[in-house]
C-alpha cells in the first residue's frame, strides 16, 4: 500500500479556505460599509428633502397669514363702511320725519288748541300747550290716534291756568311717530 502524505495538501486547502474567508469577510465588510453609506445617504437625502418642504410650507404659511391679515383688515373696513352706510341711510330716512311731524300736527291740531313747546327724542314726541277746554284736548288726542304718521297719544297732565286774563287748560302730552317705509309714505300722501 502506498502511503501519501496529505498533510501539506490539507494545510494548503486550509490556507486557501482561510484566504477565501478573509477575502469574503473583507468583501462583506466593504458591502456592509456600502450598504450603511447608501442607507445614510438615502436618509440624509430624505431629511434634506423634508427640510426643503418644511421651508416651502413655512414660506407659504407666512404668505397665507399675510393674506388672512389683509382679509381681516378688509372685513373690518367693510363693517365700518356698512356702519357708515346704515348711519347715512338712517339720516336719509329720518330727515323728512320733522317735516312730516310738523305737517301732520298742523292738520291734526283742532281750533282752540295752541302748542307751546315740541320736543322730539327719536320717535317719541313731547308736546305742551294750551286749550280752551278739555274737549279740545280730547279732540287732539283722537286726531293724533287717527293719524297715519302719529300714534299712541298719552295725556300726561291737564290743569286749569289763567293766561292773559282768560281761563285755559294747560296740558302735556306724549305721542310717537310712525316710521313709514318709503313706499308707504308715497301711498299715504
Amino acid at each position: 500500500m502506498i502511503r501519501i502524505n496529505l498533510l501539506p495538501h490539507r494545510e494548503a486547502a486550509k490556507k486557501a479556505r482561510r484566504e477565501r474567508f478573509y477575502v469574503l469577510m473583507l468583501l462583506l465588510f466593504v458591502l456592509a460599509a456600502l450598504v450603511v453609506y447608501a442607507v445614510y445617504t438615502v436618509i440624509d437625502s430624505a431629511i434634506d428633502n423634508q427640510n426643503g418642504r418644511n421651508e416651502f410650507l413655512k414660506k407659504e404659511i407666512a404668505v397665507l397669514d399675510k393674506e388672512l391679515d389683509e382679509i381681516k383688515r378688509l372685513k373690518e373696513q367693510t363693517q365700518e363702511l356698512l356702519a357708515r352706510k346704515r348711519v347715512v341711510e338712517d339720516l336719509q330716512r329720518d330727515r323728512g320725519e320733522t317735516v312730516y311731524l310738523l305737517g301732520e300736527l298742523v292738520k291734526q291740531v283742532p281750533e282752540g288748541v295752541y302748542l307751546k313747546s315740541l320736543k322730539q327724542n327719536g320717535l317719541n314726541v313731547n308736546v305742551t300747550g294750551y286749550a280752551q277746554s278739555n274737549a279740545r284736548i280730547s279732540a287732539l288726542m283722537r286726531n293724533l290716534d287717527a293719524s297715519s304718521w302719529l300714534e299712541q297719544p298719552r295725556l300726561i297732565e291737564s290743569k286749569a291756568v289763567v293766561l292773559n286774563g282768560r281761563r285755559v287748560n294747560e296740558f302735556g302730552m306724549n305721542f310717537a311717530l310712525t316710521r313709514v317705509k318709503p313706499d308707504d309714505g308715497e301711498k299715504k300722501k
